[in-house]
Parts: C-alpha cells; sequence; structure tokens
C-alpha cells in the first residue's frame, strides 16, 4: 500500500531521555555570611537558590537534584535527606519478622518525605518536597552549631565534592542496573557514567584552605576522569583551588563583584546543562591561578620541591632530602649553583675590496688552501 500513493512515510522513534543530576555544594560558613550580611544574607541566597533549582527542575522530568552543605566541620546533606534513626519497639520487631517470613519487603531505610504546606498545592510535587527538605535541613544545620564552631574559619569542601560525586556514581550504577557478574557491572556503570549528565555546583564564599588541597584535588581528579564538571560561584573570598578545579573539568568559573545579582549569575552563566555547555558561549576566567599547596606545612607557594617519584610539593628541602611522603632519597643536584656560561663562537669577517666583491679573511697559513 505504501507503493499505491505517491507519499513520503516515516517512523517516528522515542528514545528515553538520559537523566541529568546537578549536584549543588553550599558553603555555609558562619563567619563569611556574616560578613556578606548587609550586601546578601544566607537566607536570600537559599531562595534565589531554590528558584534555580525550580528551573533546572522544569526542563525535564528525568532531572535529579542534590543540595549538599559545606560546613566549618563536616559535609551535611540538605537533599535528599537520610533516613531518621528512630528506635524500634518489640512489637514492631515482631511485626517486621513476621513481614519477613511472609515475603514482603520492608521500607524502613527510606528516608522520610518531607512535609509539604497547603500553600504548595498548586506546585509541583517534587519541587515543593525539596524546598521543604533543603529549609528545614540548613534551619537545624545552623541550630546544631556552637559557639566552638564559629571560630574555626576552614570549610570542609573537599567532604562536599565527595559526596557529591559519590551520589553521582551510585546513581549511575542504578541506571545500569546490576547484572551478577563483577566486571560486567563495572563495565556497565562506567557506560552509564558516561552517558550520565552529571554536574557539580559549588557555592563559595570562604578562601580556599590550603591543608585541604590534597583532598580537593583528589576528589577534582577523580571528576574530571569520570567526566564530571564542577562549576564554581565564587561570591567572595579567594577560591584558588576551586579555579584549578573548574579548569580541569571544564567548569565554569564566576567570580562577580557584587554578590546581589546571584540568581541572574545562575540563571544566564550556570544554567546550561553538559550537554548544552559545548553548544553556548560560557563565561571564561582570563587569569587562573595554578599554586599548590606544599605537603610538610600546608601554605600556598609559589616556587617549591617536587619529589620525582611521588609528585609532592615542599616549600623548602626536606630534612636528610628525603621526601616525606615516599621516603625516597632524593637528590638535589648542583641546585643553587651558577649556571656555566658558554663563550660565544668567533665568526670569521669578510674584507670589502675595492671592485665591490668580498674576499674571505686571511686564516694566517703559509700555504693556500687546495682546491681539491
Amino acid at each position: 500500500m505504501d507503493a499505491v500513493d505517491d507519499s513520503a512515510h516515516y517512523e517516528v522513534t522515542t528514545a528515553e531521555e538520559t537523566p541529568s543530576i546537578l549536584s549543588i555544594v553550599i558553603d555555609t560558613n558562619p563567619r563569611a555570611w556574616a560578613a556578606l550580611n548587609s550586601v546578601l544574607p544566607l537566607s536570600a541566597a537559599i531562595a534565589n537558590l531554590l528558584v534555580y533549582v525550580n528551573a533546572r527542575m522544569a526542563f525535564t522530568g528525568a532531572d535529579q537534584v542534590a543540595v549538599i552543605a559545606a560546613h566549618v566541620n563536616r559535609a551535611v546533606w540538605l537533599h535528599p535527606t537520610p533516613p531518621r534513626h528512630q528506635q524500634v519497639s518489640g512489637s514492631a520487631v515482631a511485626a517486621a519478622a513476621a513481614a519477613t517470613a511472609s515475603g514482603e519487603a520492608q521500607m524502613s531505610d527510606a528516608p522520610p518525605s518531607p512535609d509539604v504546606s497547603q500553600s504548595s498545592a498548586n506546585r509541583d510535587t517534587q519541587l515543593a518536597q525539596i524546598e521543604s527538605a533543603v529549609i528545614t535541613s540548613i534551619r537545624k544545620l545552623m541550630d546544631e552549631t556552637v559557639e566552638e564552631d564559629l571560630v574555626r574559619t576552614t570549610t570542609q569542601l573537599s567532604g562536599a565534592l565527595t559526596l557529591a560525586l559519590c551520589h553521582i556514581n551510585k546513581a549511575s550504577q542504578a541506571l545500569s542496573g546490576p547484572s551478577g557478574n563483577l566486571t560486567q557491572d563495572v563495565q556497565s556503570s562506567t557506560a552509564a557514567l558516561q552517558s550520565l549528565k552529571g554536574r557539580i555546583l559549588v557555592l563559595s564564599v570562604s578562601d580556599s584552605e590550603p591543608s585541604q588541597y590534597i583532598p580537593t584535588m583528589n576528589a577534582v581528579f577523580a571528576a574530571a576522569h569520570a567526566q564530571v564538571a564542577i562549576d564554581t560561584l565564587a561570591l567572595s573570598g579567594d577560591s584558588t583551588f576551586l579555579q584549578q578545579a573548574c579548569f580541569n573539568t571544564n567548569g565554569t568559573f564566576l567570580a562577580p563583584s557584587t554578590p546581589q545579582g546571584l540568581l541572574t549569575y545562575l540563571m544566564f552563566g550556570l544554567a546550561a546543562d553538559t550537554e548544552a555547555q559545548s553548544s553556548v558561549i560560557t563565561p571564561t576566567n582570563d587569569t587562573i591561578d595554578f599554586r599548590a599547596a606544599c605537603f610538610c606545612h600546608g601554605k600556598v607557594v609559589d616556587t617549591g620541591f617536587v619529589c620525582s617519584i611521588c609528585l609532592s610539593i615542599f616549600c623548602d628541602v626536606p630534612d636528610d632530602s628525603e621526601c616525606l611522603t615516599c621516603s625516597t632519597k632524593l637528590a638535589l643536584g648542583n641546585y643553587g649553583s651558577k649556571p656555566a656560561v658558554v663563550p660565544r663562537r668567533k665568526v670569521k669577517k669578510r674584507k670589502r675590496i675595492a671592485n665591490g666583491t668580498m674576499a674571505q679573511e686571511e686564516t694566517g697559513s703559509a700555504t693556500a688552501t687546495p682546491l681539491r
């Protein structure tokens, strides 16, 4: 019948969209946010961030969002919330045993659903749950912050990046599905991780801590190996290590002069996902600080000594010329000596004769140079 009429026939096929995971790391250093309180309070920053999350989730129903807080002493999940550990009574244990014997699945490890207010009835249920979970978790985190934590100026950024990478890896394993064969599971998980569009967005407000250089760079190299881009929006502080993280993972680094336009930078500079990132012109950072922190004192150095075996960096020559990481004897050679000066080669000059021809300078030899 297709050949009877002269019209063209096309088959319309639909393919399932690969889910996209956005892991947001919020720097919740109380001292840094107290300095920005007059310009951008933490509550206003969280509200702008939730608007950005709603916009990302509205693109497609396959997108997932995870929010992690990098606090002064730990990294905390804001969404999804961890399961609550409750005390189980004897009757509950007996009921669970009876359910297990009957073959029913237990859901005791499932995270509790957040309390969604009646005012959010017109909104999407998933967006309302994310908003409620983030606000409740951030309030609980600030209430648990004691006075001793305010003295610390460090931020557990490396732990937050590790949690984000673990969450993306777990989502890729769930996407591929177990097959029973370990080698096949690893190959399928790697293929799913490469097809999975995972990104990490860091909202930074504090300086980079030199003591966390090693764990932060380990997380950055793991993200680069897994093809997970790291984007950074530095509202304040010196984000030296985050600049290197964005450069190594092909991410975007933004350091606005004024933090009032937080939502504008999020929507126009960081709204594109990994697939659309290659088709748009993203903001670039002209100057990147590639300085590293030494392994001996944990301070950022411009010039240092590098071990040729384990590539450890030291700000000064180690004691007994021994590497503090791999215990390898290091030979400095002629370090500090003046370089050898090589004399310039003397060039023979030619004499000009009256008729304009050039004659080679005489070498002082008694006999003439033979022709053959």
